[in-house]
């Protein structure tokens, strides 16, 4: 463990106070007799952390079971919560079975308090945003999530999800769920998880039509920043006969009083040009700029920036020098962080046993119901996977999905 802090540069008593107070065993996850050996060496309460594939996540409930835990334990899992809807259902009736549902925590570092709180009060703190976000008002809704990194050695993992599951099904989504919500009462939980999950349950395919709204592709051999990536195909560890895709996008409707009729395109890609975590929201034309105004080009638009946190409006005004002239600024913010990372913003809501940022059980389902249509559509090869070159934005032909 000293090895794994001093390869980050962390020193210091805390450091040292971890390693002191660190044990480690070696045990195997679905053996009932190896957990049970684990959990006896600890002293209770106890918040026993899932970063394994659902299969094995599934095995190592099953041997918890059999066990049986003390009174206080939290569960702690790692997306992605089960393979499919029906998978992840029987999954949550194995871990309420374990602890209640106030005590599992499936987590999602997209899901910081700093972002969660940005959001929420960007939204509805202002009484010049909160009545135009709506679908009077706002043309679509973008979602970006575009890495210039590659693989990175996760071939193992990500060769079996692909773009779509590794951060559609799961951070999109989330993303989109605070952005649609209507205002929660409070930030207390239940409040904030209801509002979210009345998303999901709203949110579907455009049209029901997962051919004609969305797509994938994956990248070949390319330069970023001066460093030559590989073909996906010729990464370690890949399987190309899975066709597994490193982009995807794909459309959504939220069929709510707010937003019905207004598209929500998520994208997510790695090895691309440039990374660009946002989230776009493109209002509609004026309905008319008066006679001897020139140069409008394009509408509003209201961009939020995640990890680091921003916020930036695109506006038009009148230029510089000629005042008939319309030219485009933009009004640029930073917006607060915590003093955590998103990611030690989560584990400090678990130790403190607050399930605030962790997915709800039902709205994991959600999730999966959603983007079920497109992976059915995909495996049956009813939509293509194009390629891309490493370094690029994506496959020239590629222009936004409009419905």
């Amino acid at each position: 463990m000293a090895d794994s802090f001093a390869a980050v540069g962390a020193t210091g008593p805390q450091v040292d106070a971890v390693c002191d107070t660190s044990r480690y065993l070696r045990a195997d996850a679905s053996a009932e007799h190896d957990l049970r050996r684990l959990l006896d060496a600890l002293d209770p309460p106890l918040i026993v952390y899932f970063a394994l594939p659902p299969r094995i996540t599934v095995a190592a409930c099953r041997a918890l079971a059999g066990i049986g835990l003390p009174e206080g334990t939290r569960l702690v899992l790692e997306k992605p919560f089960g393979t499919d809807a029906g998978s992840a259902a029987a999954l949550n009736d194995m871990l309420t079975r374990l602890v209640p549902e106030d005590q599992i925590f499936r987590v999602d570092h997209y899901l910081g308090m700093s972002t969660v709180l940005n959001i929420v009060g960007m939204r509805f703190a202002n009484r010049m945003l909160e009545p135009v976000l709506n679908a009077g008002h706002v043309d679509s809704v973008d979602i970006h999530f575009d890495e210039s990194l590659g693989l990175e050695g996760r071939a193992g993992y990500y060769d079996g999800a692909g773009a779509l599951v590794d951060m559609i099904q799961s951070h999109s989504l989330q993303v989109l769920a605070l952005l649609a919500m209507e205002a929660p009462s409070t930030l207390r939980p239940r409040d904030l998880r209801d509002a979210t999950a009345q998303v999901m349950r709203a949110a579907r395919v455009w049209a029901d039509d997962p051919v004609a709204f969305s797509r994938r592709a994956r990248y070949t051999e390319g330069r970023i920043g001066g460093r030559r990536l590989p073909a996906y195909v010729d990464e370690d560890g890949i399987d190309p006969s899975r066709q597994t895709e490193t982009l995807a996008e794909v459309v959504l409707a939220v069929d709510t009083w707010r937003w019905a009729g207004v598209p929500f395109r998520l994208r997510a890609g790695k090895a691309l040009s440039a990374l660009r975590k946002e989230a776009v929201i493109t209002f509609k034309h004026p309905p008319r700029v008066p006679t001897g105004l020139t140069g409008y080009q394009r509408p509003d638009r209201l961009r939020i920036g995640f990890d680091p946190d921003w916020l930036r409006l695109d506006l038009n005004v009148n230029g510089v020098g000629d005042p008939s002239v319309i030219d485009p600024i933009t009004l640029d913010a930073t917006l607060g962080h915590g003093d955590l990372p998103p990611y030690g913003e989560v584990l400090a809501r678990v130790l403190d046993g607050d399930p605030t940022l962790s997915v709800r059980g039902d709205t994991a389902v959600e999730c999966w119901r959603i983007v079920e249509p497109v992976l059915a559509a995909w495996r049956n090869g009813q939509v293509p996977l194009e390629e891309y070159p490493a370094g690029s934005t994506g496959p020239d032909a590629w222009r936004p999905l409009r419905p």
